[in-house]
């Protein structure tokens, strides 16, 4: 096989993938097969939830060949599909739009643990939990923190 020349990531929403910006651009320059593209990723994501977000990493290989994975929803997303909200807090250290749960913090960071650069659970809840802070969400501490 032949060595990566690029890795190409991008956000795409599943299912609706097209040569558009910035789909197109981005794969065009490494002279990729877009339409070939769209129609893997479309395929792949069909069974997703209309909607959602997917970060996507492409290698590009010299010989122009491809190949690419698909992660989990950005935390963000997942943290707003929780609670039914269309964005974040403007002002989060004022403005709070919602509060999670330990249980549903747990859920989102199981869900996002392949992605994440952490060791076990706890450490990926705190890594959610500092995303929800940050978006202006308040957090149920739990009883080990301290």
């Amino acid at each position: 096989m032949a060595e990566v020349k690029a890795i190409i990531k991008l956000q795409i929403e599943a299912g609706k993938a097209n040569p558009a910006p910035p789909i197109g651009p981005a794969l065009g320059q490494h002279g990729l097969q877009i339409a070939q593209f769209c129609q893997e990723f479309n395929a792949r994501t069909s069974k997703e939830e209309k909607g959602t977000i997917l970060p996507v990493a492409i290698q590009v290989y010299t010989d122009r060949s491809y190949d690419f994975t698909i992660k989990k929803p950005p935390a963000s997303s997942l943290i707003m599909k929780t609670l039914g909200i269309d964005k974040g807090s403007g002002v989060p250290n004022k403005d709070k739009v919602g509060s999670l749960s330990h249980d549903q913090l747990a859920q989102i960071a199981k869900t996002k643990m392949d992605d994440l650069n952490a060791n076990d659970l706890d450490a990926a809840i705190r890594i959610i939990a500092g995303t929800a802070r940050s978006m202006g969400v308040d957090v149920e501490s739990s009883e080990k923190e301290g």
